[in-house]
């Protein structure tokens, strides 16, 4: 559910840059207000995690969720549309950071790597709503979003009445950040991140704009970069098992230097469409890694833990796109692209922190 409606908004991006005429400038500005209202809500929702229990708390979100997604197409105005993406930008992070903190202590129950799996079905319906916009382009926002959103929200409330009983903890302050290792192993988040917000808000407006593609096609590079998402996701457990954290994050990081370059440099989409696959591959397993490393924190409550690392690694997810714009306005959405070949460089060269901590 949660990765549906964030793919939906990602297909129809276009459908809101044509509506009120934005440019790269006015469209990175306006997508700042996600960012504020995710980074706002990732630690208030963590401490809410701890106390009310990380499965009650992603029940009561859902609802919240689908009714921000449903009021963007209904905005008149910029000056409406803005708040309206801070609170569908604080619903989201919210409910991303509870249902990762259901996940871990589903993870911890069983005794093996999991996390990676519940990040394939958040990639499978991302791509799916992206995918999506193939069928819907052209048409009214507000029904698309309906027509696929409201269905998926039912279902997902419907299946969150399954018995659980979450850890509950009133320790820690209401507002935390990284502290120690898990400062490192934010950063790697944050690299992942700003590449996968980056795609999925700029890849349509890219291919649209940099390769001449039609509106109907423009959707491609983010389900080509989800699907990949998914096919790593799935086979991640397995991997992480075998090969361990780091050495699954230096691997990782190789790839996705390789899709970012691709993508950046691609004359059309023959280049760009395999650029965007390797992209997928390189950074599905980063956040599965970090949010698992982050609950097995010494130093923090899970949910605190997973809320300090969510506000640097989806902070990322959701700064991205601002930045990419800004870059792209200064220079061209080629370079502002190409940056995410950089960043990384640094899931590369941080792999170490990863690595479980070292038992007390």
């Amino acid at each position: 559910m949660n990765g549906l409606l964030f793919g939906l908004w990602a297909a129809r991006i276009p459908a809101f840059v044509e509506r009120f005429g934005l440019d790269h400038d006015a469209l990175g500005l306006l997508l700042l207000c996600i960012a504020g209202g995710a980074i706002v809500a990732f630690p208030l929702a963590g401490r809410a995690s701890d106390r009310m229990g990380a499965k009650r708390l992603t029940r009561l979100l859902i609802p919240v969720q689908i009714c921000t997604l449903l009021a963007l197409p209904l905005m008149p105005s910029l000056w409406l549309l803005a708040p309206a993406l801070f609170l569908f930008g604080a619903a989201y992070g919210a409910t991303d950071v509870a249902m990762n903190g259901w996940a871990t202590e589903i993870e911890r129950a069983g005794g093996r790597p999991i996390l990676s799996s519940f990040h394939a079905a958040w990639s499978l319906a991302s791509g799916a709503g992206a995918a999506s916009g193939l069928v819907f382009a052209g048409g009214p926002v507000l029904l698309h979003f309906a027509v696929v959103g409201l269905p998926a929200a039912a279902l997902g409330w419907w299946l969150t009445r399954v018995p659980w009983q979450s850890d509950l903890s009133d320790d820690g302050p209401a507002f935390a950040l990284p502290k120690g290792g898990l400062v490192t192993v934010g950063i790697v988040a944050l690299a992942a991140a700003l590449g996968e917000g980056a795609v999925a808000d700029w890849s349509a407006v890219y291919l649209i704009e940099a390769l001449s593609q039609t509106e109907r096609a423009a959707p491609l590079g983010y389900a080509c970069f989800a699907a990949a998402m998914v096919t790593v996701r799935l086979a991640g457990d397995g991997l992480v098992a075998r090969f361990g954290p780091t050495a699954m994050t230096r691997a990782s990081g190789v790839l996705a230097v390789t899709g970012a370059s691709l993508v950046a440099l691609a004359p059309g989409l023959g280049l760009a469409l395999p650029g965007f696959v390797l992209f997928g591959l390189g950074l599905g397993v980063i956040f599965p890694l970090a949010f698992s490393r982050a609950a097995a924190s010494r130093s923090m409550p899970a949910g605190q833990a997973i809320a300090a690392v969510a506000t640097l690694g989806y902070g990322g997810i959701l700064i991205g796109p601002p930045l990419i714009g800004l870059v792209a306005a200064a220079t061209s959405l080629r370079i502002g692209m190409a940056l995410l070949a950089v960043l990384a460089l640094l899931i590369v060269a941080l792999a170490r922190a990863m690595a479980p901590p070292p038992a007390p």
